[in-house]
């Protein structure tokens, strides 16, 4: 006898954990395996409704007690960079770009652990080994790109150096940064919003009108850099809202700002390829 997967996906909660952005905080998230024929339309459904990628699965946070992080994405259209953007670009106009197949290297994985062990030590990644890494790049069933920076050789440095990356999900509205990592030497470069700037300019001549940014959290260091972009919605009430003013925003930790799991579930919208029986 032949079985399948259930066509509708099944939705789960993870286990109460410490969270990574807020002291004192615990964090869970509601999730759904990514597998099958309609993987990709999953993804674009759900994208558009607050859940971010993670190999093959899609996630959206769901805190008992807090509804601090906000699924961010940038109108490409509307925006125009800052003073300090234009710096940014300035700087690393040197830089040339290569995107490729979600193929993991050495040489990403060495740049991988270099940054994680100078800027997240001690960060849920921090034990990843170059399986976990590869499989991190690779296991993805949707149209996924690695988006390589590589800065000119010079007299020492006898040939181009890998100096950043991006995994990049190609959504059918956007391009979705999924993982992004950099030589966290070069601090003047600013590469990480750097590569959010290059990814505005993709997507531009691609004609996508979003870039998915992941999740802001307001009140978090690690996020703040995200409220410096322009053009910026979030994901909050069910619907994305323009964010024109992110210092101003109040956080809303109250016990009762998340709805029950069940009321949650209920209200994410799927794909008619998904509902047909």
């Amino acid at each position: 006898m032949r079985h399948t997967l259930p066509l509708a996906p099944q939705f789960y909660v993870t286990a109460p954990q410490p969270c990574p952005y807020l002291d004192g905080r615990v964090e869970r998230k509601l999730f759904t395996a990514l597998q099958g024929d309609h993987a990709t339309v999953l993804n674009d459904a759900l994208s558009k409704q607050g859940f971010r990628r993670s190999q093959n699965v899609l996630y959206r946070p769901s805190c008992a007690d807090c509804n601090a992080c906000l699924s961010a994405r940038i109108r490409v259209a509307d925006f125009k960079p800052r003073r300090s953007h234009r710096r940014i670009l300035s700087k690393n106009k040197d830089l040339s770009r290569q995107a490729t197949s979600p193929w993991a290297t050495e040489e990403q994985f060495d740049l991988f652990r270099t940054y994680l062990n100078a800027r997240h030590a001690d960060g849920g990644m921090a034990d990843m080994d170059v399986f976990e890494f590869a499989s991190m790049i690779e296991e993805t069933p949707v149209r996924s790109r690695v988006v390589e920076y590589h800065s000119p050789a010079t007299g020492k440095q006898k040939r181009d150096a890998l100096t950043a990356v991006c995994l990049t999900d190609v959504l059918e509205d956007g391009l979705s940064l999924v993982y992004s990592f950099f030589n966290p030497d070069l601090h003047s470069r600013s590469l990480g919003t750097y590569m959010i700037l290059d990814h505005i300019e993709i997507a531009r001549e691609a004609g996508l009108p979003y870039v998915y940014l992941g999740y802001w959290v307001p009140g978090s260091p690690k996020m703040q850099y995200k409220a410096s972009f322009g053009a910026l919605e979030i994901f909050i009430g069910g619907s994305w809202q323009a964010m024109d003013n992110p210092e101003s925003f109040k956080l809303d930790t109250h016990p009762l700002a998340q709805d029950p799991i069940p009321e949650q579930v209920a209200g994410i919208s799927l794909p008619d390829a998904l509902t047909k029986s």
